[in-house]
C-alpha cells in the first residue's frame, strides 16, 4: 500500500511571496492513452428545468457567496451542485483553514459574505485568535499563533479553522433564506449559446440531461470549464516554485492531542527535523498536521504533489490513489512515533479532491504581481485582498478580472479569475473566493435589472451595492475615473 520508492520532493520556503513552508511531489510515471477512435452522439431534445435571472454554476465558496448576494439584490437565482453539500473545498475540500482575512496591520478587509458567515458560525465551531489580538506582534501570541495557522512574519492574524459540517449546513441555509433555487447532485455540461452570447447550461443529474436558461451566467466552478467550453480565452501557466498548482486529497485524524503535538514540534526542533525525515523515508509521500477546530482532530492538507492535471480524468484518479494510501501510512508512522498521536484513527478523507488550479479567464483586467507594491484603490475595485507579506500593501481586485475578454452573459469569480500567476497563490485562497463570489453575483443581479451586459454594469453603482452588502472598499476614486473605468471595461 505505501509509496516505497521515494518520489522526487522539492521543499519550499516561506517567503515574501508565500506564506506556506511545503514540500511538493512530483507525480509517478503516466503511460500514454491509447487512441480508441470516437463514436457519433445523435442529437436530441432536451427539457428545459428552469428559466432565471441569474444561474451559478458550482456551490463552492464564490459559488455560495455569488448566489447569495444576486438574490439578496433581488434577481431569481439557481445554484446548481454537483455534491450534496455547499462550501465546495472550504467543507467537501476540508480546506478548514480559512485564510488570512485581515491585513497586516490587523483590519479585517475579507468583509461582506464572509463577515455574515462568521457572525452566524456557533462559537464550539471556530477556533482562532479574537479580534484584540488581531495585527498583534507581541512575541508570545505571535508564537502561540504561528503554531495554529494564525500568525506569520510576527503577525497574529484571522486565519481561522472551522468545523466543516457547520459551515456546509450555514451555507445552505442562508442561500435559501434568501430565496435561491438550489439543485443539488447536478453537474453543469455545456453552455447554452445564443449568437455567441451564453444563456444558459445543460447538465447531467438522475434524470439524464436537462437544461437551464438565464440572463446571466456565473461560472463559479473552480476550474472555468463553462468559460472554456463556451470559447472564452484562458491561460493556465503556473509558478514551479509554490504548491498553487499541486494536488491532494485532503483528510482527518481523530483521537489525536494536537497540544501535545505542538509542545513537541515547538520545544523540540532537532527531535522534529528527525521525525520528519524518518516520515519521508518510511512514507515517500510525507506531511504534517495542521490544527483543526478542536484539539482532538488533526488536519492533513497534503501531501501535495505536482505534475497532474485537474483536466485529466487519469491524473486526478491517480492523485487521489496516492492520497489514499499515504493517509493508511501517515497512521501507521504518526500512531508510532508522533506525540500525540497514539491513539490517532481514520476520521475522514475528503470528499472532494484539492484542487488548487487548472485554468485562469483572461479578462478585461486582471489582479497583477507588478501592481502589488502599489496599493492605490483601481476605479473599478469590487474588493480587497490582504497582501501575501507586510512587505506589500493590500491589494486592489479590479472588476475586470470577473469580466471575459470578449464573451458575453458570463461572468467568472473563484481561483480561475483573470489573474498572473503569482497572484493566483492567494486569489485561489477560500476568502478571496468569497469576495469575487459576492461582486460576480451582484454584478449580475444589476446587469439583468439594467438590461445591460455584465461588461456594460455601472461600476459605481456596482460599488454603492457591494458596500451596502458589508463589503470593504477604500475610498471611492474621483466620480470620472470610476466613469473612465466603466467606458474602458466596456470597450
Amino acid at each position: 500500500m505505501t509509496d516505497k520508492i521515494l518520489p522526487k520532493m522539492q521543499s519550499l520556503t516561506r517567503t515574501d511571496e508565500r506564506i506556506l513552508q511545503s514540500d511538493i511531489f512530483e507525480r509517478d510515471a503516466k503511460p500514454p492513452r491509447p487512441d480508441l477512435g470516437t463514436l457519433h452522439e445523435p442529437g436530441r431534445d432536451i427539457p428545459v428545468y428552469r428559466d432565471c435571472e441569474v444561474l451559478v454554476i458550482g456551490g463552492g465558496p464564490s459559488g455560495c457567496a455569488a448566489a447569495a448576494a444576486a438574490a439578496r439584490q433581488g434577481a431569481d437565482v439557481v445554484l446548481l451542485e454537483r455534491y450534496n453539500h455547499l462550501g465546495g473545498l472550504s467543507t467537501g475540500g476540508l480546506v478548514i483553514w480559512i485564510d488570512r482575512m485581515t491585513d497586516w496591520e490587523g483590519k479585517l478587509v475579507i468583509r461582506g459574505f464572509a463577515e455574515e458567515l462568521f457572525d452566524r458560525l456557533p462559537a464550539d465551531a471556530v477556533a482562532g485568535p479574537s479580534p484584540h489580538d488581531w495585527g498583534s506582534q507581541d512575541k508570545d501570541k505571535a508564537h502561540h499563533w504561528s503554531f495554529r495557522t494564525a500568525a506569520y512574519h510576527g503577525i497574529v492574524t484571522w486565519s481561522p479553522t472551522i468545523d466543516p459540517e457547520r459551515l456546509k449546513l450555514l451555507s445552505q441555509e442562508l442561500v435559501i433564506e434568501r430565496g435561491v433555487k438550489l439543485v443539488y447532485h447536478s453537474w453543469a455540461a455545456m453552455p447554452l449559446m445564443d449568437e455567441g452570447k451564453v444563456v444558459g447550461a445543460t447538465f447531467e443529474s438522475k434524470e439524464g440531461r436537462m437544461a437551464i436558461r438565464a440572463r446571466v451566467v456565473i461560472d463559479a466552478t473552480g476550474d472555468g470549464d463553462i468559460f472554456a467550453r463556451a470559447g472564452a480565452a484562458f491561460v493556465n501557466d503556473i509558478e514551479q516554485a509554490d504548491v498553487h498548482h499541486c494536488m491532494n486529497t485532503a483528510w482527518l485524524f481523530g483521537g489525536v492531542d494536537m497540544d501535545r503535538w505542538i509542545a513537541f514540534r515547538s520545544e523540540q526542533p532537532e527531535a522534529w527535523a528527525a521525525f520528519m525525515a524518518g516520515g519521508r523515508e518510511s512514507c515517500g509521500l510525507f506531511e504534517r498536521p495542521f490544527v483543526s477546530w478542536r484539539n482532538d482532530v488533526a488536519l492533513f492538507m497534503g501531501p501535495r504533489q505536482s505534475g497532474y492535471s485537474a483536466l485529466d480524468v487519469d491524473d486526478l484518479t491517480a492523485v487521489e490513489v496516492r492520497s489514499h494510501r499515504a493517509m493508511a501510512s501517515h497512521l501507521e508512522y504518526y500512531r508510532k512515533n508522533a506525540p500525540g498521536f497514539e491513539d490517532a484513527y481514520m476520521m475522514l478523507s475528503a470528499p472532494q479532491i484539492g484542487v488548487r488550479h487548472a485554468r485562469r479567464l483572461k479578462g478585461v483586467d486582471s489582479v497583477l504581481r507588478s501592481r502589488w507594491p502599489e496599493g492605490t484603490a483601481l476605479a473599478d475595485e469590487i474588493g480587497v485582498t490582504p497582501a501575501v507579506s507586510p512587505k506589500f500593501p493590500n491589494i486592489s481586485i479590479p472588476y475586470g478580472a470577473l469580466v471575459p475578454e470578449s464573451l458575453d452573459g458570463l461572468l467568472a469569480c473563484g481561483r480561475h479569475i483573470s489573474c498572473d500567476r503569482n497572484s493566483h497563490g492567494f486569489m485561489r485562497e477560500i476568502p478571496q473566493c468569497w469576495i469575487t463570489g459576492q461582486a460576480a453575483g451582484v454584478a449580475a443581479a444589476l446587469a439583468v435589472q439594467a438590461g445591460v451586459q455584465p461588461r456594460h454594469v455601472d461600476i459605481a453603482q456596482l460599488q454603492q451595492a457591494l458596500v451596502a452588502q458589508g463589503v470593504y472598499l477604500r475610498p471611492q476614486a474621483p466620480a470620472e475615473a470610476v466613469l473612465a473605468a466603466g467606458e474602458q471595461a466596456c470597450a
